[in-house]
């Protein structure tokens, strides 16, 4: 299988070469030239297999034989097993066919494990093979950076830099990140907003003359491909488990970069029977306003208690208008430099396939802390912030009660004591026993200007292997 990039002038390239790069060089995206597709009768012959069972059936047309069938399932097992569930993915019910699909079982607690932890063991396997060195650059609004670090910490052929907005993470959020001390891992504060972040890390990527001969940046942001893909694999699990494919299943996905709502969408173009797909956005809305205004002006950032989705651009949503503009790369360079300028939008065609494809819904703090207490008094159980507004979304949106609405559970609430208090919380709830000591650690980070000349004499000067 090849891949392409969504402004249609970069090179095709393999599914190795696609792990390893970021950004193509005409600056758009990777995607698969094509999409496998399943029949319902196969995706119900896979009921009652394995998490990891059904990971290879999804990945492994993707791979499309790059990686062994033996060396795949066991990248894939090794990516799992530090995961807390022996389900990796179980569902909670909350309501009438309402259903919490926990995504933070993984070893940071954070939905971002399935990806990293898969990409983490998935580069190391690339770069002994090839006997190459690569330099991992990353930026994260809270939760990427510590799943990247925990996938990578331990790779002879790695060294990882992960940009965070300097006092813009929760405590736990940064605590996992700085405490990891080994030699190859550098935390990075920067003096600015995650958008700050992302745009240093575009911007190395498009000129790395700052590393030595031999280097390379790889991306570990759901830019790179193999992210998306692997989280496709947890929409078929929910779906079999709540008896699809014989019955559609809706989701309900808090999102700001739009990476894993994507891969839903994937799923179902895959055959996956799927009713809704619902977009849920904090008061960081361009998603929603894009859906339900054709609004996708860049607006001052909010400082919200759901600090993973204080995004304004949304790097992933480039892929959805690939398809939504029929794969026309020359159009999509056209929107992406309109949207450089302050703003763009979406001819009527587009716009009304992307709102037969998604629902959408804003949820300020006020309501998202309104949930949280609902839920734990009416069900004991603790949503964390980017949850709730999914929980939210759903409801708002829901058109069939029939269909099962699962909502995906992006993060454990430990991670975000503030919000889980501001809700009604006596006490901060309690981290995994695996974690219990994080606030004793020592932490490693330099907070360093918005200052691309800055960063990468650090960077260069900080190589480990």
């Amino acid at each position: 299988m090849k891949y392409i990039s969504t402004r249609g002038q970069a090179p095709a390239l393999s599914f190795e070469e696609v792990v390893l790069t970021g950004l193509a060089p005409d600056g758009g995206l990777y995607v698969p030239e094509t999409l496998p597709e399943f029949s319902r009768e196969e995706i119900a012959s896979w009921a009652g297999l394995s998490y990891e069972e059904l990971a290879f059936k999804v990945i492994s047309p993707f791979v499309d034989g790059a990686v062994p069938d033996a060396d795949l399932k066991k990248i894939i097992a090794d990516s799992y097993a530090t995961f807390r569930h022996k389900a990796i993915a179980p569902l909670v019910q909350t309501g009438h066919n309402e259903f919490i699909l926990e995504l933070f079982q993984g070893p940071t607690l954070a939905f971002k494990d399935f990806a990293l932890q898969f990409l983490g063991h998935l580069l190391d396997y690339i770069l002994k093979k090839r006997d190459q060195k690569v330099v991992v650059m990353g930026a994260t609004s809270g939760d990427t950076g510590s799943a990247a670090i925990e996938g990578c910490r331990r790779c002879d052929n790695i060294d990882i830099f992960i940009l965070h907005p300097h006092n813009r993470v929760s405590n736990v959020q940064r605590r996992q990140m700085t405490t990891v001390l080994e030699d190859n891992v550098h935390n990075i504060a920067l003096d600015g907003n995650f958008d700050d972040c992302q745009n240093m890390v575009k911007a190395s990527f498009a000129d790395q003359s700052f590393l030595p001969e031999g280097r390379q940046l790889v991306a570990v942001n759901s830019i790179n491909w193999a992210r998306i893909m692997a989280q496709i694999v947890y929409y078929f699990y929910a779906s079999l488990a709540l008896g699809g494919p014989a019955r559609p299943i809706s989701f309900s996905v808090p999102t700001g970069n739009f990476g894993d709502i994507f891969a839903g969408y994937l799923a179902k173009r895959m055959g996956l029977p799927i009713d809704q797909l619902v977009i849920a956005t904090n008061s960081n809305d361009i998603l929603h306003r894009a859906i339900s205004a054709n609004d996708l002006s860049k607006q001052q950032l909010e400082h919200t208690l759901s600090p993973s989705m204080d995004i304004m651009v949304s790097s992933n949503f480039e892929r959805m208008l690939f398809d939504l503009y029929d794969r026309d790369g020359s159009k999509i360079a056209q929107l992406m430099e309109d949207f450089k300028s302050g703003a763009m939008h979406l001819d009527e065609n587009a716009l009304s396939r992307a709102r037969e494809l998604f629902a959408s819904h804003r949820v300020d703090d006020e309501r998202m802390l309104e949930v949280i207490r609902e839920v734990f008094e009416n069900t004991e159980y603790l949503l964390d912030p980017h949850t709730a507004i999914g929980v939210e979304a759903a409801r708002a949106t829901r058109r069939n009660q029939d269909v099962p609405m699962v909502c995906l559970a992006t993060a454990h609430p430990a991670k975000f004591p503030e919000a889980v208090q501001k809700a009604g919380q006596t006490e901060d709830p309690a981290l995994p026993h695996h974690m219990a000591d994080l606030f004793e650690r020592e932490e490693r980070y330099e907070v360093l200007p918005n200052d691309a000349e800055t960063v990468h004499k650090f960077m260069s000067g900080h190589l480990a292997c």
